[in-house]
């Protein structure tokens, strides 16, 4: 069973980047697709981006295209959201997830997940 820990949240204002980051442990990376995901208050957690087991496929979610880039190093067994950009409404608890590499890449749903890092934009 895979882990998964989150770090490089924090607290910035509108306009401002951050370099999210996952790194797994238990299993190697490169037998799974991940995703991010993220939890504003009040709301229910909503789809950000996934990137397939070997970085060839990604794809994000329209609110954060040309803003946000997720990636992987394998040999890292770490997965990365670049968020440029940032806006208030990218409020919110961000989590990793992952599922095996051989279920379906396009299916939301996951089974292994983080506890999430919390990044907050000010305007």
């Amino acid at each position: 069973q895979v882990q998964l820990v989150e770090s490089g949240g924090g607290l910035l204002q509108a306009g401002g980047s951050l370099r999210l980051s996952c790194r797994a442990s238990g299993r190697t990376l490169r037998n799974y697709h991940m995703s991010w995901f993220r939890q504003a208050p009040g709301k229910e957690r909503e789809f950000v981006a996934a990137i397939n087991w070997n970085g060839a496929s990604t794809y994000v979610t329209d609110s954060v295209k040309g803003r946000f880039t997720i990636s992987r190093d394998n040999a890292l067994n770490t997965m990365y959201l670049q968020m440029n950009n940032l806006k208030p409404e990218d409020t919110g608890v961000h989590y990793c997830a992952a599922k095996e590499a051989f279920r379906n890449y396009v299916d939301p749903e996951y089974n292994y997940w983080g506890q999430g890092t919390q990044v907050t934009v000010s305007s």
